[in-house]
């Protein structure tokens, strides 16, 4: 038994994904006593970790769908408060580009549906503009679509600031928790993890990949299915920066919004993702042939990029279902929630989906005042477009060179409200053995500055996340 077994939680959230983070955080900014459970190590260990960094607008999104609903509360949300906890946004705007006559048949379409989702300020836009506004794409170009509030976050920060700000003001997370079994016994739930027995009144299912089999767990059947998603993404070297200041998105087909071309909150230039099916909801590897034809992709579209190398290669997995749209239902009489199938809109539509979360709930369920003055955390700055730690002043150990992470970073990200438990939770935090070189110079010292902090110790060689 845990130091919370006889604890009686208004809200247990199960999982730390980005969408976890943020109900977490929005249910204890509403007063309610919260419990984070997260089976991973850290936070993000999930399909959270594998995105494309967009902060989206909806534009694409069905109209009148949940998705676009959230994604735009989302939206709206994260503006506001990214002032207030340091959150990066790096403001790119977007062109939807058609590179052939039947492309181009499909703009007015989009456009239509743009405004039809209350993005009023889209605009067409011709090849002129759009080479006078990327002078390094392909020339081929014949139009496009501009959407000027499509913007590049930080996709790690923001749901580490969630948390950080959840539990800064109440709550409480436990890793490597595991849930193995759920009972509903009178008005709260008996929650037997691998780390022991929870109590809680309500219980939020933000499991991701593992969403359906948690709702099996709890409610005896599941209302959908989890289908595997695999993306795959190449990541070119800072030089590549200096190519492309826009988003570059295609004009999407029915089952994939397609390969999209983005300069990164860190410097880089990401091209992906795939859109894979699969079985397996853990691992995600990567294939020569599919890394290639990004690489080409990406060269057909911007050809300067055909001179850059590739600095980083990865793969991530996202949650589809056996339907396209968002599956969230609530059980009010059973005290339970499901925020399932989010799939790769999931990083704009969290705290988005929080607010429609708490909603539901209804603030009957809450036993608490909401904080009167709520603890705003800071969190470190990571993109290359604003203030770097390296660059202030103070004993600046340059620790990863690549990446430029100091020291001082790296201390930090292993203290704090919601410490690095692992290393990729350390790289996520820090961008530490993230550069050109993956760690080959500086994992040895990474690895001193970590000594006894994690359960798997970091060693030279290890096999990066």
């Amino acid at each position: 038994m845990g130091k919370h077994a006889a604890e009686l939680f208004d809200v247990v959230v199960i999982g730390a994904g980005v969408v976890g983070c943020a109900v977490a955080r929005r249910f204890t900014l509403e007063g309610a006593r919260v419990l984070l459970l997260e089976k991973g190590a850290d936070i993000l260990s999930g399909a959270s970790k594998g995105n494309s960094a967009i902060l989206h607008t909806g534009f694409d999104a069905p109209p009148g769908s949940l998705e676009v609903a959230c994604m735009q509360a989302g939206y709206e949300e994260y503006m506001t408060i990214a002032p207030n906890m340091n959150l990066a946004i790096l403001e790119t705007g977007a062109v939807v580009a058609a590179w052939n006559d039947e492309e181009v048949a499909k703009l007015d379409g989009i456009e239509a549906q743009a405004r039809q989702n209350g993005v009023s300020d889209v605009r067409r836009v011709t090849r002129g503009e759009i080479l006078r506004r990327e002078p390094h794409i392909n020339p081929v170009v014949k139009a496009g679509l501009f959407v000027p509030r499509e913007h590049v976050i930080d996709p790690w920060s923001a749901p580490l600031g969630y948390l950080t700000q959840a539990v800064q003001n109440g709550a409480e997370a436990v890793f490597g928790a595991e849930v193995t079994a759920a009972a509903r016994i009178g008005n709260e739930w008996q929650i037997h993890t691998t780390k022991g027995e929870f109590h809680a009144s309500f219980v939020i299912n933000c499991a991701g990949l593992f969403g359906d089999e948690v709702e099996r767990a709890f409610m005896g059947t599941a209302s959908f299915q989890i289908r595997p998603r695999k993306g795959q993404f190449v990541v070119f070297d800072k030089p590549a920066a200096s190519l492309i200041r826009t988003i570059l998105l295609p004009v999407p087909t029915e089952r994939t919004k397609g390969v999209v071309v983005v300069r990164t909150a860190f410097g880089n230039v990401l091209v992906g993702p795939t859109a894979e099916e699969q079985e397996d909801r853990v691992h995600a590897g990567v294939d020569e042939a599919t890394l290639n034809g990004l690489v080409a992709k990406a060269a057909e579209l911007v050809p300067g990029l055909a001179n850059i190398p590739v600095n980083a290669i990865y793969a991530g997995l996202r949650p589809a279902t056996e339907k396209k749209e968002y599956r969230v239902h609530m059980d009010g009489e059973r005290g339970y929630i499901a925020l399932g199938g989010i799939r790769s809109t999931g990083l704009t539509a969290a705290l988005g989906l929080a607010q429609h979360a708490f909603r539901l709930f209804g603030s009957a369920g809450v036993r608490q005042r909401p904080p009167a003055n709520p603890v705003w955390p800071q969190m470190p700055n990571l993109s290359e477009h604003r203030e770097r730690d390296w660059e202030r002043p103070g004993d600046n150990e340059i620790v990863c060179h690549c990446e430029l992470v100091t020291r001082r970073e790296i201390e930090a990200a292993l203290e704090g409200s919601v410490p690095a438990r692992d290393f990729g939770g350390l790289r996520r935090r820090t961008r530490a053995c993230m550069g050109r070189c993956q760690g080959f110079y500086c994992s040895a010292r990474v690895a001193e500055i970590t000594a006894g902090r994690f359960e798997n110790p970091l060693s030279v060689g290890v096999s990066h996340e």
